[in-house]
Formats: structure tokens, sequence, C-alpha cells
């Protein structure tokens, strides 16, 4: 594999890709992506279910190597300091890697002492990404207590506890009802005043919510890399339209209609109000569209309340860049607060830390992915000399 300077932060992104490939046998994952971020941006990484997201996201994080090209992470190559790219960065992997048998303080604290976080500060630093979290009130508790949406705030909270300078999310908001959505998104927007932040989702509110560029993979190529406002104006460009809207249900009659008018290449449904029904029409010639839109069908009596220019959107822009294709088992599409993921049975769990709790066993602690166990092993290793371990009891 190409490698970077390896001479620590010398230039002004927080991340540079070049060039990088990733093989696994004859398939190749990813086909020489190039791009690079600044600090304090926030970029939403989209993709169909095996466009390279993840894979991308594991050789930043160091959990995975290149097949060729390079990667910075903060000025330091992921193939040749490892070790510092670890220390300036946060990593929420999508299946949150936590200790089942530890209380939440004293997972966070194993993570502080891992991460080379000083003695004298751990505990100045677990108060504070509690609060920033929403993790204040199951300080106290087990992890295995706590609820899907519970532990996704701890796995965010250990991503962030040791200060990094850079931020990798897969699916951050996963498992969360729609008030702590918005909550998350706070949080994430917060830290990326400071911070550069990169993560994947499969909900599109999240990006035009939360993101100041969009970058979209496919089949290991990078497809699209703007801010919203401008691969707008490319769909715009690219799949001009009108929607229109009349009074009454929507009838198969009423859309081959549509279907028929000239410069018309595509009808979709897209809902509407109670007793109306809208269709986004697709069409290379607005103008004479639009006049046959305003004649009407001939012999029907139809009221059309509205008829305007398509705006373009996330939707349309994911579509544009990758054919249609769409996360597996999971629709890039907006989706309304109340369709959300509801919080699990336990999310209004109240718990107060105690002045002593009892220390967690760590014997055998049941991490869900391997990796970040041997990633955080590594990191004990190699910890400054200057950190001062703390011990955690055995049971």
């Amino acid at each position: 594999m190409e490698t970077g300077s390896t001479s620590g932060a010398t230039g002004a992104e927080s991340i540079v890709v070049e060039n990088l490939h990733k093989r696994y046998g004859d398939f190749e994952a990813l086909g020489g992506i190039s791009f690079s971020i600044n600090p304090g941006e926030i970029v939403g990484f989209l993709g169909p279910n095996g466009a390279g997201k993840t894979t991308t996201m594991k050789i930043l994080t160091c959990f995975m190597s290149a097949s060729g090209g390079s990667a910075s992470v903060a000025g330091f190559d992921v193939h040749n300091d490892a070790t510092e790219v670890r220390r300036r960065v946060g990593y929420l992997p999508e299946n949150v890697p936590l200790y089942d048998e530890m209380i939440v303080f004293d997972y966070l604290r194993f993570v502080a002492e891992l991460r080379g976080v000083a003695k004298g500060r751990r505990e100045e630093r677990i108060r504070a990404v509690a609060e920033l979290t929403g993790l204040e009130q199951v300080m106290g508790r087990t992890i295995s207590e706590l609820s899907k949406g519970y532990r996704q705030r701890v796995g965010l909270a250990q991503a962030i506890i040791h200060e990094p300078d850079v931020i990798v999310l897969d699916e951050p908001t996963t498992g969360l009802d729609p008030n702590q959505i918005i909550e998350i998104r706070d949080v994430i927007k917060t830290i990326g005043k400071e911070k550069t932040i990169i993560f994947s989702t499969h909900i599109l509110q999240e990006v035009t919510a939360v993101c100041d560029r969009i970058i979209i993979i496919n089949r290991g190529e990078i497809v699209a890399d703007g801010s919203l406002h401008e691969l707008e104006a490319r769909v715009a460009r690219a799949e001009p339209g009108l929607v229109v809207s009349y009074e009454g249900e929507a009838t198969d009659a009423l859309y081959a209609w549509l279907s028929g008018l000239g410069g018309v290449e595509g009808v979709s449904e897209v809902g509407g109000r109670p007793g109306s029904c809208t269709y986004r029409l697709k069409t290379l010639d607005k103008a004479t569209t639009r006049r046959a839109l305003l004649a009407g069908e001939p012999g029907v009596a139809r009221e059309l309340l509205e008829l305007r220019e398509a705006e373009p959107t996330l939707e349309a822009i994911f579509r544009l860049y990758t054919g249609g294709e769409t996360e597996e088992g999971a629709s890039l599409v907006s989706v309304p607060a109340s369709a959300a993921t509801a919080s699990e049975e336990g999310d209004e769990v109240v718990a107060q830390r105690g002045e002593a709790p009892v220390e967690a066993s760590v014997k055998n602690l049941n991490a869900s992915d391997a990796e970040v166990s041997e990633s955080m092993a590594e990191d004990a290793a190699t910890m400054d000399e200057t950190s001062e371990p703390e011990e955690v009891s055995r049971g």
C-alpha cells in the first residue's frame, strides 16, 4: 500500500483519502476513491448496501487495511501511524460494541483509561460526555439493562470521551425515538463546530438536518460530492419536473392521462392532502407539459389545485447517482417523525448513580465486535507513559 506523510498534521484537511483501493479476492470493494474533509465539516456518507461505506470507515479508523492508495486522519497515515490515528479518531460502529456486564460509569472510565485520558481528567470527561449525550440518569445501571436507545447513547459517549479530532459515526441514530433523534442531531451539530464528523445513514432527514456536505458512493466509486444545494442544482438540470395536484382521489385514468402528456417521461404519485392527489412529472419540455395541464383533460371536469416547479429532493439526488438502488432492508426516503423508530420500553427509566457503585467484572467482557476489543487492547498497550492506569477490580 502506498503511504503518505508520517510527520503529523501538516495540512488543513482532517481527512485525506487518495486513490484508495480495497479488494477481497477478485472483488474490488473500493475502486480508487479520493476525497478530503476539512476541520469543522459534518459530512454525510451515503450509498446503497455494499457500496463501500463501512469499508471506507473501517480503513479510516484502522480496523481494516487498504489494498492500495493512501488515507490520513489528522495528518497521520492510517497504515504507518495507526496508533496516532486511533488517539485522534472516535468511532461509533453500526452495531455498538458494549461490555454488557459493566456499569455505564465504569465502562466509560474503562474506555477513558484505554484512550489515554489522564487519570485526573477522567471523571471530568465522563461527566461531560454523559451530559452531552443524555446519560446522566443511567450512569449507575448495568449496560445489559439499557434499551437500544440508551445503548446507542453510550456508544456515542465512548466515541468522544477522549476528545478526538475526527469522529466517524455509522448510523448514529439507530434505535432512537423521534425526540431522541433530534437530541442526537443537536449533539452532532454541537460537536461539529470544533470537530470533523463523517457519518453514514439511511435516514435522509439526518443529512438535510445536520450535514454541510454529502458524499455518495456506489459500487466502490465516489459518484457525487458537494453541498446539498449543489447536488440539488445538478438534479434540477438532470431531472426537470413539475408537481401537480388535483381535487379528488388518485385514479388509474388520471395517471394514464398524465403519462401521455407531451414531454412527460415519468409520473410518480407523491401523496397529497386528504381529498386530493399529487403527482410529480418528469418532463424535458416543461412549457408543453404545463400548457396541457392548464388546459385539462378534454371532457373531464377535474379541479386543478396546484401546479409548480418540482423541487429537487435528496431522494432524487440519491436515485440519480445510484440508479435507484437502496440500502438493503431500509428505504432511503424521508419518513415522518410519527413513523420513526419508537423508543423501546425502558427508555424512560431513571437511575441515579450511587456514591460507590459496584465495580463491574471485566473477566468475561461481552463485546459484540471483536475488532473494537482488539483495537482497545492495542491502545492499552500503547498508552502514553504519562497515563496512570486506573485499576478495575475483577469479580
